[in-house]
């Protein structure tokens, strides 16, 4: 018998946010009684989202850029779309998604309606695009039911810059999803592709493997880690850089000095995007992941319970994964010298290393497991249907 008679629609701009970022989470709902349905623009990810959480996908063609026609007809297809769903709740995440979604489920007369902020782009950015991010963040909130930033500090930050208010709330210890740490474990399945793994990149007996997973852009903080990186290769030759993740020249570029440096370099192998991380993180010994900004980021919660060790940007939700320097280590933003000496000093005490991984795999998996996670999210979806006699 289902638990519930209701209707759930979640929405992301792309597919790969819903297929990667919420892994499992939309299967759950239906697990227990939702009827679900998604929606992001259209991609390559659309098929396997369908399988893997085996849910109806609609495509709305969002867009990660501000193109005020092209949403506006998106907010019209979107409205169509709820009205003839009728879903009691929208669950909305990433920014475009977020703004579009929100609205078009007040236009559709949804009454639940929600949304998960997981990274401020305007963090970084300044003057007049600043104010309208920031600006765009106010509005996404203003037609929602509850918005539910993803990490505590991001909260606070967000108080700090007077966009919450009694409508904003962080679920549980913060994250999106949590993590399995069932699944990303360094089991001997996956001790053996990694094993395979460094023997078919030649990754000498003794030599490290550095990884950084994520977009392969400027506030990412690939410029510092490249320009750190090329010291700690000097001085360990036979160490690797695997960058897994996908370029996104026109949004957010590198220098044309990274660009090369990352071309030229044999040291240094850019995978792209890769769909199982799990054999990459256990043939890896580090994570370094010098981001400039996140929300609650789910690539160190994922490297952290497959024991590698973790040096992050002291930056809102990585400091809250890890605690400096006992399961991790945190370095300033922008800051290479920081971040080389963070590297050098964990390279040149393999002890610490052990120390940092063991205790990185324990906090997450205490503080941040997925079916915590995912059952403090039903009670709040109970208690919105609740709140509207539902």
């Amino acid at each position: 018998m289902k638990d519930h008679p209701h209707k759930l629609v979640r929405i992301t701009t792309i597919p790969a946010s819903m297929q990667v970022l919420l892994r499992g989470q939309l299967r759950f709902m239906q697990s227990k009684g939702f009827e679900v349905y998604a929606v992001s623009a259209d991609g390559k990810e659309v098929e396997a989202l369908k399988k893997q959480e085996s849910v109806p996908h609609k495509v709305v063609p969002f867009t990660r850029v501000i193109s005020p026609i092209q949403d506006l007809k998106c907010l019209i297809q979107l409205t169509r779309y709820l009205r003839k769903v009728k879903p009691h709740i929208v669950h909305t995440h990433t920014p475009k998604a977020g703004l579009i979604g929100m609205w078009a489920a007040l236009l559709a007369g949804v009454p639940v309606r929600l949304h998960t902020i997981a990274g401020l782009p305007w963090m970084e950015t300044k003057g007049i695009m600043r104010w309208l991010l920031k600006n765009i963040e106010r509005v996404t909130a203003l037609p929602a039911t509850r918005v539910y930033p993803n990490s505590h500090t991001q909260y606070n930050y967000l108080r700090q810059n007077h966009i919450a208010n009694k409508k904003f709330k962080v679920l549980g210890n913060g994250s999106s999803n949590g993590i399995d740490t069932q699944f990303f474990s360094k089991n001997e399945e996956q001790a053996a592709l990694a094993q395979q793994l460094r023997i078919n990149e030649h990754v000498e007996q003794g030599a490290w493997v550095w990884i950084f997973i994520g977009r392969i852009v400027k506030d990412k903080g690939m410029e510092e880690l490249l320009q750190a990186w090329k010291k700690i290769h000097a001085a360990f030759p036979g160490d690797r850089l695997w960058l897994l993740g996908l370029e996104e020249r026109a949004l957010d570029p590198l220098s044309n000095e990274a660009l090369e440096e990352m071309e030229k370099n044999p040291s240094i192998k850019r995978w792209g995007f890769i769909q199982d991380v799990r054999p990459y993180l256990a043939a890896s010994e580090v994570l370094v992941f010098p981001s400039y900004r996140e929300g609650f980021p789910n690539v160190p919660m994922q490297a952290g319970a497959m024991e590698c060790a973790l040096i992050l940007s002291d930056i809102n939700g990585c400091n809250e994964i890890v605690e400096h320097p006992v399961s991790g280590l945190l370095v300033p933003t922008k800051n290479e010298p920081a971040l080389y000496e963070a590297m050098k000093a964990i390279r040149n005490n393999p002890a610490q290393r052990d120390a940092l991984a063991l205790a990185a795999r324990k906090r997450i998996a205490e503080g941040f497991g997925q079916q915590q996670l995912w059952n403090t999210l039903l009670e709040e979806y109970n208690s919105c249907l609740k709140e509207k006699n539902l």
